[in-house]
């Protein structure tokens, strides 16, 4: 199995997005500064980078879904979630429980703001991801 960012937890809440999990398959040993990098999916030049809290191999992240609103919005966007040091871009998601085909399975609340919903997803994968709908596309906003 490829190294990855584990999801322990998903708090979507208070405008908040808050991950915490731990790092699978790779020796942490760089005392360097660890990010939650959100890539949206349809522009991946488009990175958002949040503080990492890491403890050992525990990591502790989060984010602002207002920062998930775009100039340029599109019915559905989704957004791509990676821990980072620089180097390694490990990318979250569960992959170590039992559970599989999370995304018919695990649903999680979504979250309103100014004409966007939001809401963490399992995808085929069992990646996670951000899914940001518009106003009138399916987002009862």
């Amino acid at each position: 199995m490829k190294p990855h960012a584990e999801i322990a937890e998903v708090w979507p809440r208070d405008g908040r997005v808050r991950l915490t999990g731990r790092l699978h398959g790779l020796t942490v040993t760089t005392t360097g500064a660890w990010e939650l990098l959100v890539t949206r999916r349809s522009h991946p030049e488009q990175r958002l980078r949040y503080p990492a809290r890491l403890t050992d191999d525990r990591f502790e992240a989060g984010l602002p879904i207002a920062d998930l609103v775009t100039e340029d919005p599109a019915a559905l966007e989704e957004w791509d979630l990676h821990l980072t040091d620089g180097t390694a871009e490990l990318r979250a998601g569960r992959q170590l429980d039992d559970i599989r085909g999370k995304k018919k399975i695990m649903v999680f609340p979504e979250q309103r703001i100014e004409g966007l919903s939001v809401r963490p997803y399992y995808t085929v994968k069992d990646n996670l991801s951000l899914e940001c709908r518009t106003a009138g596309n399916g987002a009862a906003v």
